[in-house]
Parts: C-alpha cells; sequence; structure tokens
C-alpha cells in the first residue's frame, strides 16, 4: 500500500499565553497543500524494515517518527512485521508539518491494511500521542488549532483558484529557540474574525507572531517575504516556527531569480 502525506501550512499564528507545563497555548489555522512525501508498507515474512530516499533523515531509526507510529500500534495491536519505504520530499524544519503527516499517514495506513477498525477519533487520540499536530492529518481539512495544537475546530475556507508560492531557504529555525524568543498576547480580534474578512486585508490582521523574533535572527527571511509581497502577492507569511515563507496569489506569479537558490513549490489550491 502506497500513501502521499502531505504537507499544511499555517494561516495566521498567534501566541496566546505560556502554560503551567512548559508549553505554550496558542490558535492558528491548518491548511493542507499538496506538497507530499511519498509512503509505502507492504507485509513482510522476516525482520521489521525501513528505508528512505529524497532528502536525508538525520535521525536514528529509533528516533523516526513513521517507526515510532507503527510501534505505538503495534503495543496495543501485536501488528505483524512490515517493510516501510519513506520516500521524503518536503523539507525539514520548515513548519510544514511534513514528519507529523509522516506519522499520522503510517496510522491510518496500518489500521486499512490490519483492518483494525480505529474510527478517526481513535486515529486522532493516537496521533495526539507523538505530536501535538499529528493529529491535523487523520482528517486533513482546515482547522483552527488551539491549545498546543492539539484542540482542533473544523473551519470553513475555501482557498480554490489562488495560487501558492512556497519558499524553503537554506535557514534552519528550531522551534524551541522560536518560543523562547517570542512574547505571548491576546489579540484584539480573534483568528477566527480575520480570517473571515477578505484575503486582501489579512495582511493588517492575520499575523504570525513568531515573525518578530525569527525575523531578528534571520533578515533573508523577512527579505523573502518582502519580495513576494513586491511580486503581487495577496497574502504572505512565516509558516509556523518558520523557516519556509509563502505567498498567495490571485494569478500565477511570474518567475522571479530571488527564488532559483531556494527549495521553491508552487500549486493552485
Amino acid at each position: 500500500m502506497i500513501t502521499f502525506p502531505n504537507a499544511k501550512i499555517n494561516l495566521g499564528l498567534n501566541v496566546l499565553s505560556k502554560r503551567e507545563d512548559g508549553y505554550h497555548n496558542i490558535e492558528s489555522l491548518f491548511y493542507p497543500i499538496p506538497l507530499e512525501d511519498a509512503l509505502e508498507i507492504l507485509p513482510t515474512g522476516g525482520d521489521f524494515e525501513f528505508s528512505s530516499t529524497g532528502i536525508a533523515l538525520d535521525c536514528v531509526l529509533e528516533d523516526n517518527i513513521v517507526v515510532k507510529a507503527y510501534r505505538l500500534l503495534k503495543e496495543d495491536f501485536l501488528l505483524p512485521n512490515v517493510k516501510i519505504h519513506l520516500h521524503k520530499n518536503i523539507p525539514f524544519g520548515a513548519g510544514l508539518g511534513g514528519g507529523s503527516a509522516d506519522a499520522a499517514f503510517t496510522l491510518k495506513m496500518l489500521n486499512a491494511m490490519f483492518e483494525l477498525q480505529l474510527s478517526n477519533e481513535t486515529l486522532i487520540k493516537y496521533a495526539a500521542k507523538i505530536g501535538a499536530d499529528c493529529a491535523f492529518f487523520i482528517e486533513n481539512k482546515p482547522v483552527i488549532a488551539e491549545g498546543i495544537g492539539d484542540v482542533l475546530s473544523p473551519f470553513e475556507l475555501d482557498m480554490k483558484g489562488h495560487y501558492l508560492l512556497l519558499i524553503k531557504p537554506d535557514v534552519a529555525v528550531p522551534t524551541p529557540k522560536a518560543y523562547k524568543y517570542v512574547i505571548p498576547e491576546i489579540p484584539e480580534i480573534s483568528l477566527r474574525d480575520s480570517l473571515r474578512k477578505p484575503l486582501r486585508d489579512w495582511n493588517f490582521e492575520v499575523k504570525n507572531d513568531f515573525e518578530k523574533s525569527v525575523f531578528q535572527q534571520y533578515p533573508s527571511l523577512s527579505n523573502l517575504k518582502r519580495e513576494l509581497y513586491n511580486m503581487g502577492a495577496l497574502y504572505a507569511s512565516m509558516s509556523g516556527s518558520g523557516s519556509s515563507i509563502f505567498g498567495i496569489f490571485e494569478e500565477k506569479p511570474t518567475d522571479n531569480p530571488i527564488f532559483v537558490e531556494h527549495f521553491c513549490f508552487e500549486t493552485v489550491l
């Protein structure tokens, strides 16, 4: 069985408060985009196997999030050994949720392959044990994420017909470092209300709270966002805690040499 785990972008990200457990309460809209990895799982009569191609993985086998997802279900359902192959195309350290998507799709594939008959609600609970935003990829629809990113509420948002240009520069923003310098604040207008306004107005209200401190540390990211607006983007933002920057356009954006040196993904939403 083969599937194609997709990435997501954050449309707005408000860091509301710091919690007693050390995490932060946030609100953000997770929106799926068709930038995909490829994930294959096959039964095997031998030992468990995991392999990968594409972007090189930088962790040992036991720390791989796909392997963790498999072993999480194996604990409860005594799953047989399988052979897993991951072709990695979604960049790491980009705020795109690629690893979380791989884990969530692993849970869904194993559920289907071995007829575990787990509901989406149950799969979401398993996914939440792996990572806060893993749960989003079970249903894979636009949601407002609250709490630490694990409280999900459906949100109707139709971006069809708009163009997305996504840039992942050769910059890595460690998530703990991004949270270290962010200043929590409750916005005057909720993200839900801001997103209901015309897309052209989002620049004034739909913010990513990480941008202020991250752009101070990595000015090149601010330059990329500015360049997207110069190209005619209706809205541009950093996704998650970075480092990818995206722009949403009404018409197909023209080629720009500034992006040639970076990972660049363009699609119609």
